[in-house]
């Protein structure tokens, strides 16, 4: 960490807030005697971003001139390092060379050699031989977008995913709006479609000029609102619009003329509903109700024959009353009622 470099990262202006965020932690990242070569797994979790979003800020940063990437390749096992990258303050900054590789674009350094610092770049491209056109190729780390292992800036590959195609947030948004779009305008062509009914029901001819309060959103609003509040469907507010005409044979000037006739509907249609779920209960009650009830000696010999059997007989099941009709119809003795505890 070097305080020189956050200082001179927070002191530039004229950035983004993420990609100032990328500088910052990449000078965050700077060591004064090795320099600065973060992975980009490592700069993209200390950014909170992803590793496709980085290297558009990275871009960003480079066209800015406040840094230059140095690939670096493994001199032994010919894999790809660490980026190096050169920071705007340090000394001898170059932010492109004049000259770069036109099959690679990373510069002129030899293959398999490693930048330290920002003079020797300047130094090596001054002094190069012949551009390297393989310090792209051969075996680099695992791809993490599922691209092929091997870019070649020659065909435009890439290791990294495009940011600019989004598999799930593209193409799922865009249908759901129109789908809701073409909701709502079958549902606006519906409602036209029925007030127009509505007023052809209160008799307005087809082409006649309406009055001011049947025209524009306020009446529909209006309408809308015997079906919303009051509950009516479209086919009983014509139903009613239509049975107004018989004593009133000319339209209403407006729809809040006919808000008491669709009041009383909406009371009538309650109250039939009401009627409809008590109607079950109604008729088992009559049914019960038409059941012929047993005579006083039929309940005798019921009550009787209780008595007599050896079944268990609750004390309070048999009144006084029915006790004296059984006496007086020979039906059971006294000693036996007592027996069984009802006297």
């Amino acid at each position: 960490m070097s305080h020189d470099a956050t200082n001179w990262a927070i002191q530039r202006r004229g950035l983004k807030p993420t990609t100032k965020i990328v500088l910052w932690h990449l000078c965050d990242r700077f060591n004064p005697d090795f320099g600065c070569f973060p992975s980009q797994n490592r700069l993209a979790h200390d950014c909170e971003i992803s590793r496709s979003t980085l290297n558009e800020h990275l871009d960003r940063l480079e066209a800015e001139r406040l840094l230059r990437r140095v690939p670096r390749i493994d001199p032994v096992t010919k894999r790809q390092l660490p980026t190096r990258y050169i920071l705007g303050f340090e000394e001898g900054f170059a932010p492109h060379d004049p000259e770069p590789c036109p099959e690679t674009g990373h510069g002129f350094l030899p293959f398999g050699h490693v930048a330290e610092s920002a003079s020797e770049i300047v130094t090596s491209s001054a002094n190069r031989a012949e551009p390297c056109p393989e310090i792209a190729h051969g075996n680099l780390q695992e791809p993490v977008s599922g691209f092929c292992p091997d870019p070649c800036p020659e065909n435009g590959q890439s290791r990294v995913r495009n940011p600019d195609t989004n598999l799930v947030r593209e193409p799922l948004s865009k249908p759901v709006k129109e789908e809701e779009e073409e909701d709502a305008t079958a549902r606006e062509a519906d409602f036209d479609r029925f007030f127009a009914e509505l007023l052809a029901a209160l008799g307005f001819a087809a082409n006649a000029a309406l009055p001011a309060w049947w025209q524009g959103w306020p009446a529909h609003t209006h309408v809308r609102r015997w079906i919303d509040d009051l509950g009516l469907s479209e086919d009983r507010i014509i139903e009613v619009a239509a049975e107004t005409r018989r004593d009133h044979p000319n339209p209403p000037d407006g729809p809040k003329a006919l808000d008491r006739f669709m009041e009383r509907a909406a009371g009538r249609d309650a109250q039939a509903a009401i009627a409809n779920a008590k109607g079950p209960t109604t008729k088992r009650q009559r049914k019960r109700d038409a059941a012929p009830r047993p005579d006083d000696d039929e309940l005798a010999a019921f009550y009787a024959a209780k008595v007599n059997s050896d079944s268990f007989l609750p004390a309070s099941m048999i009144s006084n009353a029915m006790c004296a009709a059984m006496l007086a119809r020979g039906l059971v003795t006294p000693e036996r009622l007592r027996q069984r505890g009802v006297l």
